[in-house]
């Protein structure tokens, strides 16, 4: 687990909510501050679809940032700056199958609960922390190391500039 701080929250920001981004993320849960708090729980309830529409829009158990981020987008935009927000993104399971492949450390995709990317804004700064969750215990960090990695990349070529913590 590593945090960065985003150098310019106002780039980071608008690549967030305005870009597309983070598009390929889901969302396990979000909370904004602005005159409200307001929570999200990014949990899909499936009986709100029809199994068709499930399968034919690949819908998974958490809802995508692409799905959401106009509605979060609505909540914040405006002349005065939300107090907070935490939004925390999850790596679909397909993609995190790919990156355990990928990464050398010997797990299989379905071993993994979820690589997480946390995003906190307060009091003016902007924080990605990065997460892991297994399914069992290990002491062997080479996941955990190459998921660090993987995000100051994606950041990276997104041409968002994060300073490590």
């Amino acid at each position: 687990m590593i945090a960065l701080k985003a150098e310019d929250v106002r780039d980071f920001t608008s690549k967030l909510f305005l870009g597309e981004a983070f598009d390929g993320f889901l969302v396990k849960e979000a909370k904004i501050v602005t005159y409200n708090q307001f929570s999200i729980d990014g949990h899909i309830r499936k009986g709100y679809f029809g199994p068709e529409e499930l399968e034919e829009k690949g819908i998974e158990e958490f809802s995508s940032w692409a799905m959401l981020r106009p509605f979060c987008f609505s909540l914040i935009k405006g002349k005065k700056l939300p107090e907070s927000f935490q939004i925390v993104l999850q790596l679909p399971a397909r993609n995190t199958e790919q990156f355990a492949a990928s990464s050398g450390c010997g797990m299989d995709g379905k071993q993994i609960q979820g690589l997480y990317l946390n995003i906190r804004y307060e009091d003016g700064a902007l924080y990605c922390i990065t997460g892991v969750g297994l399914q069992f215990f290990t002491t062997d960090r080479t996941l955990e190391r190459e998921w660090d990695e993987g995000v100051k990349k994606f950041l990276h070529g997104r041409g968002i500039v994060c300073s490590q913590q």
